[in-house]
């Protein structure tokens, strides 16, 4: 086995080229995520496993990420239950869930305003968890 220093920079460069890479400048500069899939499609909701899975691989600090089901107007189409998928991302991925319909502008500002307090929530108390603070309750909505 040769250590010498041409096997240490060869090493550096590899780990300055990956740094460098465009392609995760944006995920490792990040500290909030919000992925949305569509909730009658199961590829969107695969791309977004990949999405999250790429996030973890390139953040030395687990962000904060929100998966959000979109097109909730359409729930006779879905392709899964609600609750399979709300359990599937808090329990599984320890990621905030949400479900909203773009369309019908149904749950888009209590997204980022459930965003931001969980995301002061966590400055605060330095955990990763994730907990939106009651984002299903239609009546904790007061926006000014």
């Amino acid at each position: 086995m040769n250590s010498g220093p041409q096997n240490e920079s060869a090493a550096y460069l590899q780990d300055t080229k990956e740094w460098l890479d465009p392609r995760f400048r944006g995920l490792r500069n990040s500290r909030v995520f919000i992925l949305v899939f569509d909730i009658c499609s199961p590829e969107s909701f695969h791309h977004v496993k990949q999405l999250r899975q790429q996030i973890l691989d390139s953040t030395s600090k687990p962000p904060l990420i929100v998966v959000v089901g979109n097109k909730r107007d359409q729930q006779k189409h879905r392709f899964v239950p609600r609750h399979v998928l709300s359990l599937l991302v808090k329990k599984s991925w320890k990621c905030g869930y949400l479900e909203c319909s773009a369309r019908n502008n149904w749950h888009i500002l209590l997204l980022f305003k459930e965003l931001l307090i969980s995301t002061t929530t966590r400055s605060r108390s330095h955990t990763s968890s994730i907990c939106l603070q009651g984002a299903l309750h239609r009546e904790r909505c007061s926006i000014m």
